[in-house]
């Protein structure tokens, strides 16, 4: 398990070698490597050791791995509510299974987590030192195996409701985002499709909160234009989380920094709407919402819109707005019903 800050992915440091000497190693040692909330880009995703991250919503072979392993190596992680479920899959104060906790910082070192193992260390050179040596051991290549398995069926999410199937719309992009994309969210419910079903590789980044920040994404995403203007940058937004902070499109217009933005529009508080769904079924209270005309504001300021009525609209409407010199908004209407990849409100009301 990594994850963190701190981490040198330009290449000044060990960072990026450190990781893909390492990666590279538990590969061949049958080593299963998972990473922290929204640190997915730490790793490359099509990696045969790489099996989903540990945040909010884990899937089911990275909850496998964790209960089933007989010893975590956990670098650079500061164990909060996220990675442990609510110090629930992992319990506090001794951990089951044994922990190696390779942090920097003393002050992280046995503050959650009792015994195991613990080592100050900086994480590149941790895992650029641990790259050198023989990580390998008995019969577990096929567990690594079938949790890999386990993560690719993981990406195509059930069938989904509404004119245009996101599963497609993370299909192309999987495909059609170069090497050196950066992708951005704030966040919601929206944020599981880049979150979950979009691998990244390497030298590709992904810049998203880790304490529920709504409206994130869209200054995240004009701070990468200036910062690489020449980098492909896609902000994922729903319809509530744009309406934080939709004046940083001016921002973008002022300094020439025009990010694509997709928004995920269902007219709702979708992760509130869920919460109350879940949790009294039936009694929904102020989580839709009346939303502007996201693409004439756009247009507002100057940048190229559209709104896609269809699946197969997604394509040709994204080619154009990569080449689009003055960035681009695409809103991508969502069924409320279809509130998460996975369950439609019906399916979590009804228990």
């Amino acid at each position: 398990l990594i994850g963190g800050g701190g981490w040198d992915m330009a290449g000044r440091r060990p960072g990026r070698a450190g990781v893909a000497a390492f990666v590279a190693a538990a590969e061949a040692a049958g080593i299963p490597v998972t990473a922290a909330f929204r640190r997915n880009d730490l790793i490359d995703n099509l990696s045969p050791a790489w099996i989903g991250d540990a945040g909010l919503g884990k899937i089911p072979p990275v909850r496998r791995a964790l209960a089933e392993t007989d010893c975590l190596l956990a670098v650079n992680e500061r164990f909060g509510e996220i990675t442990t479920d609510g110090y629930t899959t992992l319990s506090p104060p001794h951990m089951r299974p044994p922990l190696i906790h390779v942090h920097p910082s003393s002050g992280e070192l046995g503050k959650v987590f009792q015994g195991g193992e613990h080592i100050q260390a900086a994480p590149d050179a941790f895992l650029s030192a641990l790259a050198g040596h023989d990580l390998g051991g008995p019969g577990r290549g096929d567990w690594m195996a079938g949790l890999r398995r386990d993560y690719e069926a993981s990406l195509e999410p059930p069938e989904q409701t509404g004119p245009v199937d996101m599963r497609a719309v993370m299909r192309h992009l999987r495909e059609a985002l170069p090497d050196d994309a950066i992708v951005t969210n704030g966040a919601g419910n929206f944020a599981i499709w880049p979150g979950k079903q979009l691998p990244f590789r390497p030298g590709q980044r992904w810049l998203a909160p880790q304490a529920g920040a709504m409206g994130a994404g869209l200054p995240a995403a004009v701070a990468a234009k200036i910062a690489r203007p020449d980098a492909v940058v896609v902000c994922f937004a729903g319809d509530g989380d744009l309406q934080m902070t939709m004046t940083e499109l001016g921002t973008a217009m002022q300094h020439d920094a025009r990010p694509i933005v997709l928004v995920l529009d269902n007219a709702s508080y979708g992760t509130i709407r869920m919460h109350q769904e879940r949790e009294y079924p039936g009694r929904v209270s102020a989580t839709g919402n009346a939303n502007p005309d996201f693409c004439a504001i756009a247009r507002a300021y100057g940048m190229l819109a559209e709104r896609l009525e269809r699946t197969e609209d997604f394509a040709p409407a994204f080619e154009r707005a990569v080449a689009s010199p003055t960035g681009a908004l695409i809103a991508i209407p969502i069924p409320v019903e279809q509130i998460t990849p996975a369950r439609r409100l019906s399916e979590i009301r009804g228990g």
